[in-house]
């Protein structure tokens, strides 16, 4: 019953929060449409801002199993490494991950590379960059420096596109300069 409650909540306050945003989005209304009251969302969120946090990370899976999806189609496992992290940055076109991942997001919860869902992936890429060093494929480099560096260059990327005027020429623009800054990490052939 936690759960489905747990939820429902989600699921309102993602709709609410991507048509309307975080600020504008009514509590009262949020769990009013769903058929809860604000106790329940005190009690399975603590307030508005730990509901936001949950619905991030909500997103932030499905962004990673998308990439991941992505990355699985790659030829090898540098490739995977791009494609994974082009895929992330390519999900700044959806209006839902531009208004309450990019935006509000860090607006309300700080700085990014604090958030759980972040940390995760920055673990995913550690690794996948550990392996790379290993099989020679990239320089022996800090491998977590790297990972946070690629990493940060993505979300930032990804809060260019959210934040232009011409998301599509932008993206152009940033796949073809974070795949440069990406090779820079190999060994010279």
């Amino acid at each position: 019953m936690m759960e489905e409650t747990r939820a429902r909540l989600i699921g309102a306050a993602r709709k609410a929060f991507a048509e309307q945003g975080y600020s504008a989005a009514s509590m009262d209304d949020l769990t009013a449409s769903v058929g809860l009251t604000r106790g329940a969302l005190y009690h399975n969120f603590g307030d508005k801002k730990g509901l936001l946090q949950a619905v991030v990370s909500q997103i932030d899976g499905e962004i990673s199993a998308q990439a991941r999806a992505v990355g699985q189609k790659a030829e090898n496992d540098w490739e995977r490494l791009l494609a994974e992290g082009i895929a992330y940055i390519e999900m700044a076109l959806k209006p839902e991950v531009q208004r309450i991942v990019l935006l509000d997001g860090p607006a309300v919860l700080g700085d990014p590379s604090q958030w759980p869902s972040q940390n995760s992936c920055l673990k995913a890429t550690t690794q996948a960059l550990e392996s790379l060093i290993a099989k020679g494929i990239v320089k022996p480099v800090d491998p977590e420096a790297a990972a946070r560096l690629l990493n940060g260059a993505a979300f930032n990327a990804a809060l260019w596109i959210a934040a232009s005027d011409d998301p599509q020429a932008v993206l152009v623009r940033v796949v073809e300069a974070f795949r440069c800054l990406a090779e820079g990490l190999l060994t010279p052939d």
